[in-house]
């Protein structure tokens, strides 16, 4: 899959600088492609994506600690969410492997999330782990047909149980 170039230095200044993208996107103000969402929670796909059905998922309300801002409930609730999402997409994206983590910084990108990005197969080691998750290598160049496409087929292979 093509990859385009992606203007880091833009982008750390619109999350440092500007408001909040998943309170933005949940305003309906900056589109995602949603692949579930309930009265707790919302699931989209990564608008940069550096691997192919890398998505996230975000309580709606916003909230700034990974774990200190959420009961034990809403944090297992948000776990098992989390657990079911990357269940969904190793149904429909090949992956050596899923990577699941929270990333985001008080100084931008605050809203609590957490990333899920699977890893095609066969990528060298060198090019594993953070260094896939790497904006600064490209984002994938996805159509929008091909995006709502992907979030549909991820949605429908989620069994939230």
């Amino acid at each position: 899959m093509k990859r385009t170039h992606i203007d880091i230095q833009r982008y750390v200044e619109r999350a440092q600088r500007g408001p909040c993208f998943i309170c933005e996107m949940l305003a309906g103000r900056k589109p995602h492609h949603i692949i579930y969402e309930d009265d707790r929670h919302v699931v989209f796909l990564n608008k940069y994506p550096t691997l192919y059905g890398y998505a996230l998922v975000a309580p709606r309300d916003h909230r700034e600690h990974v774990i200190g801002g959420f009961s034990m409930e809403e944090y297992l609730a948000m776990q098992k969410l989390i657990y079911a999402v990357a269940e969904a997409i190793k149904k429909v994206v090949p992956a050596e492997r899923v990577y699941i983590l929270s990333l985001g910084s008080q100084q931008g990108n605050s809203h609590v999330h957490w990333h899920i990005a699977p890893l095609p197969p066969g990528v060298p080691y060198g090019e594993q782990q953070y260094e896939a998750l790497r904006a600064e290598n490209g984002i994938l160049e996805i159509s929008y047909g091909e995006m709502a496409a992907l979030a549909a087929r991820i949605r429908g292979a989620m069994d939230i149980g």
